[in-house]
């Protein structure tokens, strides 16, 4: 028997969207009210692909936690002129940046490549030049924020490791970048990153060098989970840092509620990042 309530909830989030992505002018003129200012600076990756999604995720985070000190979106090289003109008008917090900005220095020639030109290399080029000034967030587009979010601002004194990361509901991995079972322990997601201080990417950057094909949509994951778990860096707390797959057939959103700091809301659920704000309890 067809799933009605799975297939509706596609279908609500699909025409939402291209209702969002038709009124994005009109949007991100509207007015959003800032209680709060948060003590660090906070970093997007993305692209035209991305622009509904990127620009509902950086309304809700000024909604409920607050404004940063800088919001830059990284670009791929696919945004528009005018989709970078609707970016950089949604607050005064936001500017745009090319990834080419954003290549680390003395990186390996074979290494140096696949950050310069792969999609999710340049995103892990980004991540890998954090933070240059002060304690920095990481967020991808699909990242939805919620009214929990107004702890944000707490996140800087709450653990002495280096960085603290979104834990990953399952292993979504490039597994030749690993040498034991042990290694694949508490997955990282780099959908969420959190750091305060530079960590060492050279088990990273020397496990790529030794791969003897091309890498995959989840290699740069897997080299910041290696790069973390060496750093010691710690999990978010997941019940209020989410991301989740097991609603992924329901009509509802399981987890979307005013305690949550932040959804991920990765391919198989995104549909449900529409239809949340479709039901305009947490729309910015």
């Amino acid at each position: 028997m067809p799933n009605y309530g799975y297939h509706l909830a596609r279908a609500e989030g699909a025409w939402f969207r291209r209702l969002y992505r038709a009124r994005l002018g009109t949007i991100v003129r509207r007015s959003i009210p800032v209680a709060a200012t948060l003590p660090f600076e906070i970093f997007s990756y993305s692209g035209e692909e991305m622009l509904p999604e990127q620009v509902a995720s950086i309304r809700s985070l000024l909604r409920f936690a607050g404004r940063p000190r800088q919001f830059t979106v990284v670009s791929d090289g696919t945004h528009s002129k005018r989709s970078l003109e609707l970016l950089q008008r949604l607050d005064p917090c936001v500017r745009v940046s090319p990834a080419s900005d954003w290549q680390p220095k003395g990186i390996p020639p074979a290494a140096a490549s696949y950050l310069a030109t792969h999609p999710t290399g340049k995103q892990l080029a980004l991540v890998m030049s954090l933070p240059r000034s002060g304690p920095a967030l990481y967020i991808d587009s699909d990242v939805l924020f919620f009214p929990g979010a107004r702890t944000l601002s707490s996140l800087p004194g709450r653990s002495a490791a280096p960085a603290l990361y979104l834990a990953d509901c399952r292993l979504s991995a490039d597994e030749r970048l690993y040498r034991s079972e042990d290694e694949k322990k508490n997955p990282v997601n780099t959908g969420v990153l959190f750091l305060t201080r530079k960590i060492d990417w050279f088990r990273s950057l020397d496990r790529f060098l030794e791969l003897a094909a091309a890498p995959n949509f989840f290699t740069n994951q897997t080299m910041t989970h290696l790069a973390m778990a060496a750093a010691g860096a710690a999990p978010l707390d997941p019940a209020k840092f989410v991301l989740k797959l097991d609603d992924q057939f329901e009509f509802a959103d399981r987890y979307a509620s005013p305690d949550i700091v932040l959804r991920h809301y990765v391919n198989p659920v995104r549909h449900k990042f529409w239809s949340t704000l479709a039901r305009g309890k947490f729309r910015s």
